[in-house]
């Protein structure tokens, strides 16, 4: 039977992923703890607590070398910390004075890099680090999504590429899977999967934007994954992993059962009968 082996949260959009051991999927289709926080651009065309596209803020697929930021939130405490290499940049409260300190941080990290979204672009400073830490808002479409993909997708993509170490932190998935046919997870758009405790009764082709060029390691755009999904596998779009939906939601651990929808039935009914 397929199996969750890998669970992502991203607290802050486009930055450093948090594999955790278990994930709570909220009703709609959204993950507790993700994509809470996000640093925009002044000029973004909506309120801080509402949802706009990734290209209104900071994120991988207009600044590649974000990737080489360590960004830990502590939701307990409500402190992000920032780590470049072995030093700690920053480490601060989510009030007023840690926002500016943890904004400007950001901001000159990002002006010194050669390819950001700031330079030349003065409407979009001062940057704003939006999101009260607890309400997942910023996903990459405004419904939200759980997002999936399968180690055997990521291999078959890893061939294409001449990687055979393909790192999967590259796509920022929340679900990995094991155990299915390469590209398996793509059969099931327009059907339904249960995995854990949720059912997902939505799912759509996840289409990639420039993210995955970077290297989540060192931050430089050395793989064209965009043009190679399209030209090795014949795809309309660079698609590669699934975006869920859930009506109910519930929680999702490593090492649960993924059961597709042409299983889902004979094993509800079996269920049923204990």
């Amino acid at each position: 039977m397929p199996q969750v082996v890998a669970l992502y949260r991203y607290p802050v959009k486009g930055f450093t992923p948090q594999p955790v051991e278990r994930i709570s999927v909220l009703p709609g289709g959204r993950v507790a703890g993700d994509r809470v926080l996000n640093f925009r651009f002044a000029d973004a065309p909506v309120g801080d607590t509402q949802w706009c596209r990734k290209y209104h803020g900071v994120v991988l697929a207009n600044t590649p070398g974000l990737a080489r930021l360590n960004v830990r939130f502590d939701e307990a405490s409500g402190r992000v910390a920032i780590a470049l290499g072995n030093d700690l940049v920053a480490d601060q409260a989510l009030d007023d004075a840690g926002r500016a300190h943890l904004v400007a941080t950001i901001t000159d990290y990002v002006l010194s890099l050669e390819h950001n979204p700031l330079r030349g672009e003065p409407q979009r400073l001062p940057l704003k680090l939006v999101g009260d830490g607890s309400t997942p808002r910023y996903q990459d479409n405004v419904a939200g999504q759980v997002t999936l993909h399968s180690r055997q997708s990521l291999a078959a993509a890893g061939v294409a590429l001449g990687d055979a170490n393909l790192n999967e932190r590259r796509f920022r998935h929340n679900i990995v899977i094991d155990g299915v046919a390469a590209w398996e997870e793509q059969s099931w758009v327009g059907g339904a999967v249960r995995i854990g405790g949720v059912v997902f009764e939505s799912m759509v082709p996840k289409v990639r934007c420039l993210a995955p060029h970077a290297n989540p390691l060192t931050g430089e755009r050395d793989l064209t994954v965009m043009q190679t999904l399209v030209k090795a596998f014949g795809q309309k779009e660079p698609t590669f992993g699934v975006g869920m939906l859930s009506a109910a939601g519930g929680e999702i651990r490593l090492g649960d059962e993924v059961v597709p929808q042409s299983n889902l039935a004979s094993i509800e009914q079996r269920e049923s009968r204990q």
